[in-house]
Parts: C-alpha cells; structure tokens; sequence
C-alpha cells in the first residue's frame, strides 16, 4: 500500500486516463487552491518543510484533494500509505496501523492518506485516534463531504481542516493547455491544437472540476480527425463544436443532502429577504438544473412570504402557495415559472418580519413562564353545565360595540406583534 514503491516512480502509463497521468509530481505544478498553498501560505511551509501535521481536505470532486497528497507524498521522507475507506476494512486499518508503529519504533514516520474517510464509520474512525494522538501515523484525510458532520470530533480536534474550492476557469483552461503542450505525461505527442473557444468551453462546463475538464479534453482528442489539409500538417484540431460534443450537459456539484443543497437553498432564501431578485433566481435554475425536488423549493418560498414579507404585503403569501398548488399541479419543467414568479415577487416586495418576531417571543414566554389561565369571560360558553362555572359571563361582543372593545383578552398585558 506504500504508494511509492520502486515500481510506482516509473511515468504513468500511457493507457491511464489523461487525469492521471497529468497528476502534478511537484507544488508548483499544483493548480488553484492558492489561499492554503500559495507562496507563503501555512500549508505550502509545511509541505516544503516536510513538516505536515494531520490534515482534512475537504471539497468537491476534481479540486485536487487527491493531487494535493501526492505532491505531499512526493516531498515526504516518511512512509506513505494509501488507503480508500470505500473499499478498505477495519483489518486493512489495523495492518497499517501496525507496521506504523514499528516503523516509529525506528525513527520512521508514517503518512496515511485515507480517501473518502466519510464511508468510515464511526468504530473505524476511532480506530485512528489513538495512533493519530500518539503520533505514530500522520492522518492526511480526504472527502466530499462536510467534515463537521462526517468526521469524528475527536479526530477534528487534532487535525487542520483545509476547504479546497472548485478550479476557476482561468486555472482549468491552463491545466487544459498544459495537457495539451506536456509530451511526457499528455497529449504532447498526438501534434494537437485547440482553440481558445474549445477549452474555455470545457473549463466552463467542468464547473470546477479538473477530473472532469482533462477527461473531456481526452474524448475530444481521441474522437476528433485529424485534419486532412496540408498546412494543419495532419494534426488534430479541437474545434468548439468537438469540445461542445465532448462534454454535452453541465453536471454541477449539488448533492442533496450534503451541503451545496443547504448552503443553495439558504442563499436562495437570503437573495428573496435581501430583495435581490436577480441573485433569487440564480439559486432557483441552480437548484432545478440540479434535480432539487419543485415542492421542497415551493415550501420555502412559502415559508419566506410569510416570515419575511408577512404583512408588509399579505398578497405575497397568497402568491407563494398558488406556486406551491401549481408546480403539484402542473409538474417540472414548466413548474419553473410560476416558482420564478413567486420567488421574483417575494425578492420585490416590501419586507416585515413582525409576525415572525410575534410567535417566537410568543413562544418564549410559553416556555419560560408561569403559563396563563384563560380569562372566565373568554372561555367556552357552548355546552351544558359552562354558565354554572361562570364561562362567558361578561363577555363583550366587539360587533356590538363597533368591531372593537376593550376587555381583558389576557391576565398579564404582552406586546409581541409591533407592525
């Protein structure tokens, strides 16, 4: 499992994915991520240094979680073990668990890289703790998934947790160039060229995604003529519209119960209240391209109207759940519109939340105080036997009075709704 084993430092195969083969050998190589390795930056110190602690690497797929550990592997003169947690067992764990403390026994770290730790359970996690704190394996784990909930807190605590952002296109399209020019591990020697339109159409619609732009280069490279004029000398050419064949449909990072659909739907909500309807309707496309479920997103346009609008505007909330009965009538992909619509009137109008503010301190007082009895004249009056117990006697019909009178509608005088 030493991922550097004599037979390992050979070049990569030429038959491996472009992907992998065009894994940076040095950090200099390493794209994007530059706010944790840029020149200066704590990570980059310590990896020059070959002084890495523990580590999470947490992002979406393609930003270079698994690089980033190679080029650690790379710098390291300790042991470097790889391990996968989708496919591995709890005996694999242990074995290098193991030979790591005898290793440390002669002075030899150990760098266990563990992909996809959020596939371990918790028993396996806790497995680490013990070696981790001690000191006798250096954990660089890597996942998709929000740490804070997928990782053990224990092992949080004695580890750096580093985010990795999705690639920009400016750093996608270079890698793609890169791959193209690089004759030792890329596309070098297949005498390709490709125009800017090409690769910043893959770059763009990778979303992020390094994995994903470099495998759509290949595709396009592998599946294009090579021309047949004289002055391109043979060569291939990647035109936009074999670029545009290679990578046919947009596939953004959205899963739906991890954090993009919580953070999305949360910046959705925050665009309506913020009265930026531009912004509101950004998230609503990102969340239908994505797949999210129309009656989830109708909810919450719901629940906004009448938490943030509430009576500023009444007819809001009536918008909002006429969205709601259309896209249970009508379905997607025409459910968009009356969603656009309620959420862009939603974003325009005038915001309350006093109604909101009402019951939750309404709320409070129920939970924290002495709670109150109903005044006699208020109670039912409707049954035989309630005007022996003096139920109703004295109550004011406020029709009789003009629509409005006063009386004890509550013991102990409250304000909670303040328009």
């Amino acid at each position: 499992m030493n991922l550097f084993d004599d037979e390992q430092k050979t070049i990569p195969d030429s038959k491996a994915p472009l992907a992998y083969r065009m894994c940076p050998k040095t950090i200099d190589e390493y794209a994007g991520q530059e706010h944790i390795i840029g020149k200066g930056k704590l990570l980059r110190r310590a990896i020059e240094a070959d002084r890495v602690t523990s580590l999470v690497l947490y992002g979406p797929p393609g930003t270079g979680k698994t690089a980033l550990a190679k080029v650690i592997a790379a710098k390291t003169n300790a042991r470097f073990e790889w391990l996968n947690a989708a496919t591995a067992s709890l005996d694999d764990l242990r074995k290098i668990i193991q030979s790591a403390r005898m290793r440390r026994a002669k002075g030899i770290r150990t760098i266990l890289f563990l992909d996809e730790i959020h596939r371990f359970n918790k028993l396996q996690q806790d497995a680490l703790l013990p070696d981790v704190e001690e000191g006798n394996i250096t954990l660089i784990a890597a996942t998709v998934e929000n740490p804070f909930f997928y990782v053990n807190s224990a092992l949080l605590s004695r580890s750096q947790v580093f985010e990795l952002k999705p690639l920009s296109v400016e750093d996608i399209f270079k890698l793609l160039r890169n791959a193209i020019h690089d004759k030792e591990r890329g596309l070098g020697n297949l005498n390709i060229t490709a125009d800017d339109a090409a690769l910043n159409h893959i770059a763009k619609m990778s979303d992020g995604d390094a994995r994903k732009a470099l495998s759509s280069l290949e595709i396009a490279a592998l599946t294009t003529s090579p021309a047949t004029q004289p002055d391109e000398k043979g060569g291939i050419h990647i035109t936009l519209q074999a670029a545009e064949e290679s990578i046919q449909k947009k596939a953004i990072v959205y899963d739906k119960n991890g954090d993009q659909h919580y953070d999305t739907i949360s910046a959705f909500i925050k665009s309506m209240r913020g009265s930026d309807a531009d912004a509101a309707v950004y998230y609503l496309a990102k969340m239908l391209y994505a797949g999210e479920d129309p009656r989830f997103i109708a909810r919450r346009i719901v629940i906004c109207a009448s938490e943030d609008v509430g009576n500023a505007d009444p007819t809001a909330l009536v918008i909002a759940t006429s969205a709601l009965r259309a896209v249970e009538f009508i379905g997607m992909p025409e459910a968009r519109i009356p969603l656009a619509q309620a959420a862009i009137y939603i974003a325009n109008a005038p915001k309350s939340n006093a109604c909101y503010k009402a019951i939750e301190a309404a709320l409070e007082d129920i939970k924290n105080e002495q709670t109150m009895e109903v005044p006699e004249h208020l109670k039912d009056s409707h049954y035989s036997g309630a005007k022996k117990l003096g139920h109703g006697k004295g109550y004011k019909y406020p029709h009789d009075y003009g629509g409005q009178v006063e009386q004890e509608y509550i013991p102990e005088k409250k304000k909670y709704y303040n328009p």
